[in-house]
């Protein structure tokens, strides 16, 4: 055996590159900076669970399992990635407007990651997304310390607190888009906003026709929960109008689902999401924005597989590049300003960057009954002609090698047993050998 047939056993090139691989010692071995990690950069995780959980008295620090090591390097990194990934995406297909991201709260709300995406990220425009008050105020309080530019993206149920607190954000200077996920939310925003005498900045959420059917896909389609139909988008623009606000609206935001599976529905999406967005350009909003929302995956299980709910058949530069080639060919085609692109990646961001390590407290071995000549034949003996004649087989195909074919025999050995078990005519002591009998010929032949 080898660190190299480990690596392999367990997939950990597929789901951790490039931030987990396995060393020459056999363990886990993580790239803080991923393929820019020089050979001494590299952390043991093992070491590192050692230190931790060590007597005081011998030099550890004497905690307790389970623990959460974090990565904050492995953040800054996935940050940078995404970044680089649309800033590369925006240079080579020719658009005329930024990528700036934004990261929903919700998908870790612990207060280190968050005020680390803020510090990180405040070099190129990133934000927050809150869905309720005490995320919003967490939001506020971190985005104090972070770009200007950065957007505080509200979403959620809109209450006429959670309307209030998101206006005095944006008395605070922070770049506060309050995003209406239902119609009524707008007479709130429209009547606090005048009361406090704070002009805000509008988003919508679209109910998009464009689903996806996967199992993070329930909120997704003409069908989900979330969002505003073309009906309701149309009354929300004519009010605004009839209010002289119509300039207020900046901002379009969807969501297909979480982790999206491939480009090709990732595109479907967009795509029809940018049609909306031209639409409001040409009815008179002042939009700015394409909220695109969260999905972009992460490959859990490392197939590359876009038919699969825990991996995704594209990569951080194909997500980037078909969402940019979406909205760019929209607007062209409509000679509508390029907006803005946002994203609200959320498990993109922060899944690589923690490893939970929790102690093994038992284990389990199948022991199986030995058989003698003797009892063998016994139990051969008791056996229906159909058994009998797969036992036959079997023998046969184990005395030619063809161990593909014993499998097979051995299997239908087993079902026939089980079946005259649940009938009553085989006893436990009888069904406990036909399980022997097949273990010995899955080790025999190596069989997993």
């Amino acid at each position: 055996w080898s660190p190299e047939l480990s690596s392999d056993l367990y997939r950990i090139d597929g789901w951790g590159a490039p931030y987990f691989t396995v060393n020459s010692s056999g363990d886990i071995s993580v790239r803080p900076h991923g393929t820019d990690t020089l050979p001494h950069q590299e952390i043991d995780l093992l070491k590192v669970v050692k230190k931790a959980s060590d007597p005081i008295k011998t030099g550890g620090l004497g905690l307790q399992l389970p623990l959460v090591v974090r990565f904050p390097d492995v953040l800054k990194n996935r940050l940078e990635s995404l970044q680089s990934a649309f800033d590369y995406a925006v240079q080579s297909e020719g658009y005329e407007a930024h990528y700036q991201g934004v990261y929903p709260v919700k998908c870790n709300q612990d207060r280190f990651v968050v005020e680390d995406i803020v510090k990180f990220g405040s070099g190129f425009r990133f934000g927050l997304e809150a869905g309720s008050k005490p995320e919003l105020l967490l939001a506020m309080s971190s985005l104090c310390k972070g770009s200007s530019e950065g957007l505080l993206v509200c979403n959620g149920f809109k209450d006429a607190e959670y309307i209030s607190l998101a206006l005095v954000a944006r008395k605070l200077q922070l770049n506060t888009v309050i995003v209406l996920e239902q119609e009524e939310e707008l007479d709130l925003v429209i009547d606090i906003s005048r009361k406090m005498a704070v002009q805000p900045v509008i988003g919508l959420r679209a109910k998009l026709r464009t689903k996806h059917s996967g199992h993070f896909g329930s909120t997704s389609g003409e069908k989900g929960k979330f969002g505003l139909t073309t009906t309701q988008i149309l009354r929300v623009v004519r009010k605004l109008k009839e209010s002289g606000m119509l300039d207020c609206l900046q901002l379009l935001h969807f969501h297909i689902g979480s982790q999206i599976p491939s480009t090709e529905l990732l595109a479907d999406g967009v795509g029809e999401a940018a049609q909306v967005y031209s639409e409001l350009v040409r009815l008179g909003a002042g939009m700015k924005f394409i909220d695109i929302g969260g999905g972009l995956g992460i490959d859990y299980d490392g197939t590359k597989s876009s038919d699969s709910d825990v991996s995704v058949g594209y990569g951080l530069q194909d997500y980037a590049s078909t969402v940019v080639q979406a909205v760019r060919f929209v607007c062209d085609r409509k000679n509508v300003k390029h907006p803005v692109i946002c994203s609200e990646s959320g498990r993109a961001i922060v899944s690589h960057h923690s490893v939970l390590i929790f102690e093994a407290v038992s284990s389990t071995t199948t022991r199986s009954q030995e058989l003698s000549s003797m009892s063998l034949h016994s139990f051969v003996e008791k056996l229906n002609d159909d058994s009998r004649a797969d036992y036959r087989n079997l023998s046969a195909a184990a005395i030619r090698g063809e161990y593909d074919t014993c499998m097979l025999y051995a299997d239908q050995l087993k079902q026939r047993c089980v079946d005259q078990f649940k009938d009553g005519n085989l006893d436990m002591e009888q069904l406990a050998a036909v399980d022997a009998v097949c273990d010995f010929v899955s080790k025999a032949i190596g069989a997993s």
